[in-house]
């Protein structure tokens, strides 16, 4: 297939129209595969070629590879998506670069410390979905405990131990291991990241799949271990609004 030096272009019904070179500027890109000449790409009625795809951030794309120019930050997230649909690696190392995906990257790392982290995620949703429709409601609530260190604190005397971080025996490690009574369980983890870190991006995440979450913190777990040892993680609860 031969193509114009000057190339009209349907993008999902947006017409767009560039040079041939600025299709090609990167060759390792899915743009300069489909205008190589190797493949077969549709016209439509006026005879654009035509790709298949939402074309409101391709602008953006072209941009980048007529000039090296970055979208604004509100767009930032959605043409890092076209970006990666197109392969083109330039545009995904810079956009990565600035935020708010540089603030993702330092999000994700922390997140990273965190075992199990989707997988609760997808148990909060669960459980609360379940719920609602028990109980033919509009909100479901459940019990989640957040809680950065593994050692248990008590207010009646002091630690048997001299830090919040210390090394104990196998049988010492057992007397304080146990599931608090809640529905989810996050922690421990070893980061300068807090609790309420942990808990925007619990409630970041849900958000960004539609899912609309309040919480509050309503006590600590305080269950027996030993001695005077309760169990003094934070327990919160979380109430998800489904319509």
């Amino acid at each position: 297939q031969q193509f114009p030096e000057v190339v009209p272009l349907n993008v999902g019904g947006t017409h767009f129209t560039t040079r041939l070179s600025t299709l090609r500027r990167y060759e390792d890109t899915m743009l300069a595969a489909m205008f190589s000449g190797r493949h077969y790409i549709p016209t439509d009625a006026e005879g654009r070629y035509f790709i298949d795809r939402d074309g409101t951030y391709f602008g953006d794309i072209l941009n980048f590879l007529r000039s090296g120019d970055l979208p604004p930050r509100e767009r930032v997230r959605p043409v890092y998506k076209e970006a990666q649909y197109y392969s083109i690696g330039p545009l995904l190392d810079n956009l990565e670069d600035i935020q708010p995906l540089k603030g993702e990257k330092v999000r994700q790392a922390f997140l990273g410390l965190m075992p199990y982290y989707k997988d609760h995620l997808e148990r909060i949703i669960e459980i609360a979905k379940l719920r609602a429709m028990q109980r033919k409601a509009r909100f479901a609530k459940l019990k989640v405990c957040v809680f950065k260190e593994e050692m248990p604190i008590t207010p009646y005397e002091c630690p048997h131990f001299n830090s919040l971080r210390f090394d104990r025996s196998e049988s010492e490690t057992k007397l304080f291991e146990h599931h608090c009574e809640v529905d989810v369980s996050f922690g421990p983890w070893e980061a300068v990241a807090d609790v309420y870190d942990l808990l925007h991006c619990i409630v970041t995440d849900l958000s960004d799949r539609g899912i609309t979450v309040d919480h509050q913190c309503i006590g600590v777990c305080d269950k027996h271990l030993i001695n005077h040892y309760y169990c003094k993680r934070p327990i919160y609860e979380f109430k998800i609004t489904w319509w």
